[in-house]
């Protein structure tokens, strides 16, 4: 589903009457003579994106920064409770078994992509695939939910006004979904590498820990599992994966981006975070 245009834009228009933070899709062209593939025109929301850190002249209290955060988790949990059906999105998805399918394709990707100086996520995966849970609903997910995927409004930025990128959504469980949001949650207290990862400002004062995402989440929307391990360590994983995809493409040569060169060592960590909680887990 990622980078089908038109997909994405029928998602778009089908999801803003439920969830009004869409953008408005102004046109859908699948005619390859206008720009030689298929596009769409959104509007554009001028606002404020926050991505490693708040930009200059945006500053927070630890109590204010906690209110922009909570609003942000609260626009997760609206999504999570579209009525899919109503807004025509039933069939967005594959049906049940949306964990074993992401731990099946996750897996599969790793193994494709993987590189000889990276670790094999063999234990990873094989506790993935043993712990798996069954699919606790069936919502519509964003997939690629962050703080850099939402704008605040420029004059009350406690307000969220527009989420983007949804190329990934699909019908899924809510709780994988959270998992990969908190897959990018680097806390300002967490270990020199996996603070190399940070690309949203959680680290700031006032910003909810992991666990208080995790349990003002399912107090709030009604989605619950008595342990959150599974669906931490799945969003570690896939994070990896994405991280080793791109990897790869650097240790072949098929991009020269130096930026990259590093992502290696991002996989062995994030493979050794993997096995530090599944030591932890008493699942």
């Amino acid at each position: 589903s990622a980078h089908d245009m038109l997909r994405e834009a029928r998602v778009m228009e089908a999801l803003k009457p439920a969830y009004p933070y869409v953008p408005n899709i102004v046109a859908i062209c699948d005619d390859h003579s206008v720009l030689g593939c298929d596009f769409y025109v959104m509007e554009r929301l001028k606002g404020i994106i926050l991505r490693q850190d708040f930009p200059k002249d945006f500053e927070l209290s630890a109590e204010d920064t906690r209110k922009l955060c909570l609003n942000v988790i609260d626009k997760l949990v609206d999504l999570h409770t579209v009525d899919a059906r109503a807004a025509g999105l039933d069939k967005l998805g594959k049906g049940a078994g949306y964990v074993q399918r992401q731990i099946g394709g996750w897996s599969d990707r790793f193994r494709k992509a993987r590189t000889e100086d990276v670790g094999d996520f063999e234990e990873v995966m094989a506790w993935l695939n043993d712990k798996m849970p069954d699919d606790i609903a069936q919502v519509v997910i964003h997939n690629d939910y962050r703080f850099d995927n939402v704008v605040l409004n420029p004059d009350n930025p406690f307000e969220v006004i527009g989420v983007l990128d949804w190329e990934m959504a699909t019908i899924g469980d809510p709780l994988m979904d959270l998992g990969n949001s908190l897959a990018y949650w680097i806390e300002a207290d967490d270990e020199g590498p996996f603070q190399m990862l940070r690309r949203q400002p959680t680290h700031r004062p006032g910003m909810l820990t992991r666990k208080e995402v995790v349990d003002y989440y399912m107090e709030k929307s009604g989605f619950r599992a008595e342990k959150f391990d599974f669906y931490e360590i799945y969003g570690l994983f896939r994070l990896a994966v994405i991280i080793q995809q791109i990897y790869y493409r650097f240790y072949h040569g098929q991009t020269k981006d130096k930026r990259f060169a590093a992502f290696g060592h991002a996989a062995n960590y994030l493979e050794k975070r993997c096995q530090r909680l599944i030591r932890e887990s008493t699942l």
